[in-house]
């Protein structure tokens, strides 16, 4: 291959079946990772990211703390993680918890539905990809980004927790994202809960017998992440969350003349 000749592309991202505003969006995002454009462009570029954490930052700035729930949007409603991701959303609820989403099906379906089923609130930050993914029905509040990163800092800045349940790629990006700014001090030493003991354990025991062992990581980072399939453990580590309650207790308050 010549050097003028782009990489060959083995995934298909065929965004046809897509409206025209968010194929828009899915190649803007796209661009952005490929190098430097035209300066104009950047310049450009730099103002939709910009407006998009202005948007994000507008719309969530209100909600009682949160705790962020990650997992796979591929479980279906019968499969036992979505009834334990459902679980786990009402006992976020209870404690007076907004549960916070990436928005989309399965696990983060079932959390949402949870935070209902207990009279909680319940919030997705979605994100535009190729194989579309719709905001599940069980929302009191939807944002959806097109930039990953932007939505990345709304799932975090807003926490208060980071329960991780079982999935895939984008969930251990979104989990060890989350531990590894507690480990380096860039947010507070929040929570971190893994539940799923079987699907999970694999992964601990890596952390432990290779990581650990080799000195890559402390004892202290290991001992801050908990590991359990019980709520009452849950709940347990989240009784430690620096802020609880209502916002109005605490936090800021409207101000109409910024149209709030």
């Amino acid at each position: 291959m010549s050097i003028s000749e782009p990489p060959t592309d083995h995934t298909n991202h065929n965004n046809n079946h897509l409206p025209p505003r968010q194929r828009a969006w899915l190649e803007d995002d796209r661009r952005l990772m490929v190098g430097p454009a035209s300066r104009l462009e950047e310049f450009f570029r730099v103002l939709r990211i910009v407006r998009e954490f202005i948007r994000g930052f507008r719309a969530l700035h209100f909600l009682d703390p949160c705790v962020t729930v990650f997992g796979s949007a591929r479980f279906a409603e019968d499969h036992r993680y979505y009834q334990l991701a459902r679980e786990v959303g009402a006992t976020i609820a209870r404690m007076g918890f907004t549960v916070m989403t990436g928005g989309g099906p399965g696990i983060m379906e079932a959390a949402n539905r949870g935070a209902k089923d207990a009279g909680g609130y319940s919030v997705g930050c979605n994100i535009i990809l190729p194989k579309e993914q719709h905001s599940n029905p069980y929302l009191d509040r939807t944002v959806t980004f097109r930039y990953f990163f932007v939505r990345k800092v709304m799932l975090v800045k807003y926490s208060q927790a980071f329960v991780i349940m079982p999935g895939g790629m984008g969930t251990m990006d979104e989990a060890f994202e989350a531990i590894t700014l507690i480990q380096t001090g860039k947010i507070f030493d929040f929570p971190v809960v893994f539940v799923g003991v079987d699907y999970w354990r694999p992964l601990f025991d890596f952390l432990k017998n290779d990581l650990l062992a080799n000195g890559t990581i402390d004892q202290a980072d290991l001992d801050r992440l908990t590991l359990t399939d019980s709520v009452e453990t849950l709940s347990e580590s989240l009784r430690v969350c620096p802020f609880k309650g209502t916002r109005a207790n605490f936090g800021p308050r409207r101000r109409s003349w910024l149209g709030e």
